[in-house]
């Protein structure tokens, strides 16, 4: 008879324990429903979410649908406010593509009501890897992706958001060589900014592996297995000569560089760089400089929300705001 007592008491003490567990977590739902009602009602808050999913997320569905727009992206419907004038194209990175690059970015600049585009280039359509080809060849590629966007939204610019080769020679060569400025008229450029995201300006040295591959002549036949933008992106190249022959810039456009230190693709980083021209202003950031913890590389710098936010306030300089920093891990980002 006391075992029978000494049991129902546990079992009312344990009822007792789950009553409360239970009343706490409805009154944690509860809360929780009446912030998310709050928020609804608030604007939108200007950081990104981080999410260590999103560009393992992103590789997968870039690699099995890899000419899928990233969401967010390519609603050609879209059209410009007031506070947005200017669509933005971004500009993926080499052996990447639109979905895989711009998991991040994409529906982030969507959010603060931006039209946003995303170009796949340089690779064969069914292809993962893309922004293998000659330069020059992906550079055209680029410049008829936007003057399809400035037809469809009616806009009188846009604003250029690349990573990498995306942020660094093609779209360079393209505002030099194939129309996206205008230098005798600035005001009639078809770009107003170009953004890069570890861009490739000045060459890269991969490493130590490019300059290997130079010294023993080996550029070129490393390209025919991964592609001529190998090539194209090494220190000294063709391409990096003649983009860097008459300066860094072109009248009209607004460049910003968004580097890290520990960038392993486009080395040293300082080639990353641009030293403004007349009529351009340069904006050139080490990431550590304005967020210490971030730990951000090469890859992970597109899926960086301290990355983002240096984007969003790029575009729209006049409503910039402080970052608002966190901690960004090497390959995942955050």
């Amino acid at each position: 008879m006391s075992d029978r007592m000494v049991s129902r008491r546990r079992s009312g003490r344990r009822r007792a324990k789950w009553a409360a567990l239970c009343a706490g977590l409805a009154l944690t739902l509860a809360v929780g429903q009446q912030g998310a009602a709050v928020a609804a009602d608030s604007p939108a808050p200007p950081t990104p979410p981080r999410n260590l999913l999103a560009l393992p997320a992103a590789a997968v569905g870039g690699l099995v649908n890899p000419d899928a727009a990233p969401p967010g992206a390519d609603d050609w419907n879209c059209k410009p406010t007031r506070e947005h004038p200017r669509p933005v194209v971004l500009v993926h990175g080499t052996w990447a593509n639109a979905r895989l690059n711009w998991g991040l970015l994409s529906p982030y600049l969507k959010q603060q009501g931006y039209c946003v585009f995303a170009v796949d280039y340089g690779g064969a359509p069914g292809s993962p890897i893309k922004a293998t080809a000659h330069v020059p060849d992906s550079a055209r590629q680029i410049a008829a992706y936007v003057d399809r966007v400035l037809q469809a939204t009616g806009a009188e610019q846009v604003d250029l958001v690349g990573h990498s080769q995306g942020g660094g020679l093609t779209p360079r060569w393209y505002l030099r060589f194939e129309g996206g400025t205008n230098p005798a008229h600035p005001k009639r450029n078809k770009v107003h900014s170009l953004i890069g995201l570890a861009p490739s300006n000045h060459g890269t040295t991969a490493s130590g592996l490019g300059t290997l591959t130079t010294k023993l002549g080996l550029n070129q036949p490393v390209s025919l297995v991964l592609g001529q933008a190998y090539a194209d992106q090494m220190v000294g190249s063709e391409v990096n000569k003649t983009l860097d022959r008459d300066g860094d810039t072109q009248p009209g456009v607004s460049y910003t560089v968004i580097a890290t230190r520990f960038d392993e693709v486009v080395t040293p980083y300082t080639h990353q760089f641009l030293t403004p021209g007349p009529g351009a202003t340069v904006k050139n950031i080490t990431i550590q400089d304005i967020c210490r913890q971030d730990l951000s590389e090469h890859v992970s710098i597109a899926y960086d929300s301290n990355a983002a936010q240096l984007v969003r306030n790029a575009l729209d300089p006049a409503h910039a705001k402080p970052v608002d920093c966190g901690l960004t891990l090497p390959v995942l980002g955050g």
